[in-house]
C-alpha cells in the first residue's frame, strides 16, 4: 500500500519532524513548456538520497534505494524534455544534515537541486522518502514533499518526487506516477500472438494480463484506474470485456459475430463506445458499462469509427470516410449534431480529445503515417513525428505528452511505444520487453 495523503499520526510525526519547515521561497524558477528551440532545458542536479542508517528492506537497502530513487526522478525529468538532470553518478554525496541546508557552492553549475533521503526501520516496515527543489542562484527551497511507502513500491515514492518537481518548475499538472496498457505483439508477422499488458508510464514494473491464447486488441484504462477494457477474438466470435485489475476477474460487455473494435470508455464511466460492421456498413454505438443493449449513434453510409468523448463527456470526437476519404467529425454524446472537423490534405484516423479538452491528437496519413494535434474546430493542424509508421496517439494525464506506437519498415514490422511532447522535439522509445503497439495511457494513479 502506498500512502501519500492519509498517512498514521506517527508516520505524520515522523515526517514533520524529518522535513522540519525552514519556510518556502517564492523565487520563480520555471521553465516554458512551449518552447521547441531544446535550448532551454533547466539543468538540475539529482545526486543520491542520502540514509541516517543503512538498512536492508525487500527491496534492497536504504543506501542502494537512494541510488535507485534518484536515478528515477533524473530519468523522468529527463525523458519530459524540460530539464537537463545530471546524476546520481559521478556527483558528489551529500549527508543527512545537508538535505535541509544544502552547501550550495557544490551545486553552482546547475540551476536546480534536488535533494532528499531515505529512512526505515529495516525489514518489511515502510520507508519514508523525502524530496526537496532548491533554486542554486537564489539559495532556495521551492517545495518539498515526504512519501511512506511499502518497500515494493519505492518508485513509486521517485515518480511522485519527480512529478512535484515538475509541476513546481513547469506550472502544469504532473503525468509521471502514472500506467501505461498496451498490445506486447510475438510471432511472425502473419501470426502475431497479441497479449494484453501494463507497465508504469516510464516502461518499468512490466505485467501480462492475457496469455495469447486469444487476440487481444485496443485497451483503454477506466477513469478510476481499476480496469481495462479491451476487444478479444476469439474464432469468429468478437467480445468486449473489462478486466478488473484489482481481483484480475473480466466481465463481458458485448459479444458478436460481427466485426467488433475500438471500444472507449465516457469521462464518468459509465458508458462505452465502440465499433460494429454489419453488412458492409460500419456504424458507432454506445453501451452501458454494466452491459446491454447497445445504442447505435451513427447512420451515414460507409465506415464510422471511433470514438473519443470530450473531457466533459459532452462530445465524441470519431474518424468516418463518408466523404470519400477517412476524416474528423465530432457528434454531440447522443449522435446528433455530427459535422467534419479536418479539412487538410490526406487521411485522418484515431483521434483522441486531450484531458486538457484543448486540442484532439490523431493519426495522420500523408505519404508515411505521423502523429499530429489540432484543436477541436479543425484549426491549427500540426505534425509532431516523422516515422515511417506513427499512429494511435494517447494522452498523457496532464495533456501535454503523447504515446504511439511506431511500426519499422521491412518484412519484420515489428513495433514499439514511443513519446513525444507537444513540440515535437522530445522523442523517445519507452522500453517493452517486446514488441508494443495501441498504448492507452491512464489517468495519475490514486
Amino acid at each position: 500500500m502506498i500512502r501519500f495523503s492519509s498517512i498514521t499520526p506517527r508516520m505524520t510525526a515522523l515526517l514533520a519532524l524529518l522535513l522540519a519547515t525552514t519556510g518556502v521561497s517564492h523565487a520563480q524558477l520555471s521553465v516554458d513548456v512551449t518552447d521547441d528551440s531544446g535550448t532551454n532545458a533547466l539543468k538540475i542536479a539529482v545526486p543520491v538520497l542520502p540514509t541516517s542508517q543503512n538498512v536492508a528492506t525487500p527491496a534492497g537497502s536504504t543506501q542502494e534505494l537512494g541510488q535507485k530513487i534518484a536515478q528515477v526522478i533524473a530519468d523522468d525529468l529527463k525523458g519530459s524534455g524540460l530539464f537537463a538532470p545530471v546524476g546520481p553518478a559521478g556527483l558528489p554525496a551529500i549527508s543527512m544534515a545537508e538535505v535541509t541546508a544544502p552547501v550550495f557552492s557544490k551545486w553552482s553549475a546547475y540551476e536546480a537541486l534536488v535533494q532528499g533521503f531515505v529512512r526505515s526501520a529495516g525489514g518489511d516496515n515502510d520507508i519514508t522518502v523525502g524530496c526537496y527543489l532548491y533554486d542554486t542562484a537564489l539559495q532556495s527551497e521551492l517545495t518539498r514533499q515526504g512519501y511512506v511507502v511499502a518497500p515494493k513500491d519505492w518508485r513509486r515514492a521517485a515518480h511522485k518526487c519527480a512529478d512535484a518537481i515538475y509541476a513546481r518548475l513547469s506550472g502544469e499538472s504532473p503525468f509521471f506516477d502514472s500506467r501505461i496498457a498496451y498490445i506486447a505483439e510475438s510471432g511472425p508477422k502473419d501470426k502475431r500472438v497479441k497479449r494484453l499488458a501494463i507497465m508504469d508510464s516510464d516502461g518499468a514494473n512490466h505485467r501480462f494480463i492475457t496469455n495469447g491464447q486469444s487476440i487481444a486488441l485496443t485497451p483503454r484504462f477506466s477513469p478510476d484506474y481499476g480496469s481495462i477494457l479491451y476487444v478479444s477474438y476469439v474464432g469468429d466470435r468478437v467480445r468486449i470485456f473489462v478486466y478488473d485489475i484489482g481481483t484480475g476477474k473480466q466481465r463481458l460487455i458485448t459479444e458478436s459475430s460481427n466485426t467488433t473494435f475500438a471500444p472507449r470508455w465516457s469521462p464518468d464511466g459509465r458508458w462505452i463506445l465502440f465499433s460494429m460492421a454489419i453488412g458492409g456498413n460500419t456504424d458507432i454505438y454506445r453501451v452501458s458499462s454494466n452491459g446491454g443493449t447497445p445504442t447505435r449513434l451513427t447512420t451515414a453510409p460507409g465506415i464510422d469509427v471511433g470514438g473519443s468523448y470530450s473531457p466533459d463527456g459532452t462530445k465524441i470526437v470519431f474518424e468516418s470516410d463518408r466523404s470519400g476519404s477517412q476524416q474528423l467529425y465530432i457528434m454531440n454524446a447522443d449522435g446528433s449534431g455530427q459535422r467534419r472537423i479536418s479539412h487538410g490534405s490526406g487521411r485522418y484516423a484515431t483521434p483522441e480529445w486531450s484531458p486538457r479538452g484543448d486540442l484532439i491528437a490523431f493519426t495522420k496519413m500523408a505519404g508515411n503515417f505521423h502523429v499530429a494535434v489540432m484543436t477541436p474546430d479543425g484549426n491549427n493542424e500540426r505534425i509532431l513525428t516523422n516515422g515511417w509508421q506513427d499512429e494511435s496517439p494517447t494522452w498523457s494525464p496532464n495533456g501535454r505528452v503523447l504515446q504511439f506506437f511506431r511500426t519499422s519498415a521491412g518484412r519484420s514490422g515489428a513495433s514499439q511505444i514511443w513519446q513525444v511532447d507537444l513540440t515535437g522535439v522530445n522523442e523517445r522509445r519507452i522500453p517493452t520487453p517486446l514488441s508494443g503497439s495501441d498504448p492507452a495511457w491512464g489517468p495519475l494513479l490514486p
